[in-house]
């Protein structure tokens, strides 16, 4: 058998063999392509050509690689499934840890700005090192800037809630003034047929330590606008002797009746003209130290290796209010009333939304303190605080007598069962620890009265619901509106306190309720709400 292929290759011819006439003429199909099998070809190759020119676009960016054998030394790895680490991040990050630019810093051409960061980018198209070097160069300068303008905004706020504002002033002399002149501002508080109330233990005693006129006639217009049952309030007003006469005249003046309303002058109790007191002591003491170690706000602000909140907090710690006598008088309360068995105390910078009364019947269980606790709840910028927060536990005498992790409790408006507090060594613990700060050079805690009244009633607390104390409206705006009118208490804890300008203008409102603006002595003084 034979086989013929024609020249064409389109026919093949067979011959079986010798003698044999027959054969068979095969035809060979013709070899054109389908139409559809070149447009899946097409369509293969161009997918295929797309992918290769991303990746080679890619490399070529990232090494400034533009040959076709870099190209294809950089593809091939992508192709078995391996990535080759380009070298461009590391280097941008060694020079961004590197201390290179300082000199950078303060030259006049540094961007300003993002947009004029990427300006010179496009238009120099810098290398990889000068990239980094004026990135960082740049960030420096606007941290340097951001810094200087958080530490004035620091300085401003402290100058700002440190000085009596002028209408403030105005009012105290025309209450001053009003004492002097008129008999109506000198009747004696509470009448002379109430004075039994001030001892009665079946009465409602809150006690109120303030020097601020305005704050203090917004908490007790509060307190009594509120009660159920008014007549069963008795309030302990006590101030200074500067203050005495313009506090004494403003009550005679409104008064609240049926509450029963005493307005008493540290120099009228028995107990604090006898002698010594020992934590007015320790507060002269830490007075002229204070001054002295923290050197003056202008040379805290001066300190430029210091972060903008320890710069801040430095300078709350000059403000007046952690110096005065009304701040400490409170670890003093069961000697100022000794005929009293539990009060509560408020604070002159918050306002009371709701009837008190129900903190009467909370059974304290034989603690002194009855607070609400500052390390649960949503807010962690506000109710995050532990005993780390306020007290320095690199000390050893801290570190080796409390627990960092401890929570703290809040000081504004506290119950306190003064009979349990007599039995106890609160108030010398109290004295004891001022006196160790002082030798310590105020290194065991930074400011305020809280840091030593947590290691005063360490162990005399008795949690009680934040329903009745919500804090920190006077140094932050995140709490609602909303939120705040549904506590019984709200603080304006904080610089920002509801009777100045820097008060934040959507919560100043809950507190400015409380004062009638139409009163002749408030419109007298320009005071609006």
């Amino acid at each position: 058998m034979q086989l013929h292929f024609s020249p064409s290759m389109r026919h093949v011819t067979v011959f079986p063999g010798k003698g044999v006439r027959d054969f068979l003429k095969v035809k060979v199909a013709s070899r054109r392509l389908s139409y559809r099998m070149v447009f899946y070809s097409l369509l293969f190759v161009t997918f295929m050509l797309r992918f290769v020119f991303v990746l080679t676009a890619m490399d070529t960016i990232e090494t400034e690689c533009s040959s076709l054998g870099c190209v294809g030394k950089k593809l091939g790895p992508r192709i078995w499934g391996r990535r080759l680490e380009s070298r461009v991040p590391e280097e941008i990050y060694q020079i961004l840890e590197e201390g290179e630019t300082n000199e950078l810093v303060m030259a006049s051409d540094v961007p300003q700005s993002l947009e004029e960061f990427m300006t010179e980018m496009k238009s120099k198209r810098s290398d990889a090192k000068s990239f980094a070097l004026r990135l960082r160069a740049m960030i420096s300068l606007l941290e340097q800037k951001t810094r200087t303008a958080k530490i004035q905004e620091y300085l401003y706020r402290h100058v700002a809630s440190t000085s009596i504002p002028k209408h403030l002033h105005c009012l105290s002399l025309r209450l001053a003034h009003e004492h002097s002149t008129n008999a109506g501002a000198r009747l004696q508080l509470p009448a002379a047929e109430l004075v039994p109330s001030l001892s009665n233990p079946s009465l409602h005693h809150y006690v109120l330590a303030s020097d601020n006129v305005i704050a203090s006639a917004v908490v007790a217009a509060s307190l009594v606008a509120n009660s159920l049952s008014p007549e069963s309030v008795v309030l302990h007003v006590v101030t200074d002797r500067k203050t005495y006469a313009t506090m004494h005249a403003w009550f005679a003046l409104h008064p609240l009746r049926p509450a029963v309303v005493e307005v008493k002058g540290l120099h009228q109790f028995d107990w604090f003209a006898r002698g010594r007191v020992p934590v007015m002591e320790a507060m002269e003491k830490d007075r002229e130290a204070r001054s002295q170690f923290r050197g003056g706000s202008a040379v805290i602000v001066a300190n430029v290796s210091e972060k903008p909140v320890v710069v801040a907090a430095k300078l709350q710690a000059l403000s007046p209010k952690y110096q005065s006598v009304m701040n400490h008088i409170r670890i003093h309360l069961p000697e100022l009333f000794p005929s009293l068995k539990k009060v509560v105390f408020l604070d002159d910078d918050i306002v009371i939304q709701s009837d008190l009364q129900p903190l009467w019947d909370i059974d304290l269980r034989g603690k002194v303190n009855g607070a609400v606790e500052t390390c649960r709840g949503s807010d962690k910028f506000v109710m995050y605080k532990r005993f780390k927060n306020y007290l320095n536990f690199s000390h050893p005498l801290i570190s080796e007598n409390f627990d960092p992790n401890e929570c703290a409790w809040a000081y504004g408006m506290n119950i306190f069962d003064l009979d349990a507090w007599r039995k106890t060594n609160i108030s010398a613990t109290y004295h004891h620890w001022l006196q160790q700060n002082l030798r310590s050079d105020l290194s065991l805690w930074q400011l305020g009265t809280l840091p030593p009244g947590l290691i005063a009633f360490h162990d005399h607390v008795h949690v009680i619901d934040p329903y009745w104390h919500m804090l920190g409206l006077g140094y932050q705006e995140n709490t609602s509106v909303a939120d705040a009118e549904r506590a019984a208490v709200i603080h304006f804890n904080g610089r920002a306190k509801p009777w100045l300008d820097i008060a934040f203008p959507q919560l100043r409102p809950l507190w400015a309720k409380y004062l009638n603006f139409s009163d002749k002595l408030l419109k007298s003084c320009n005071i609006r709400p």
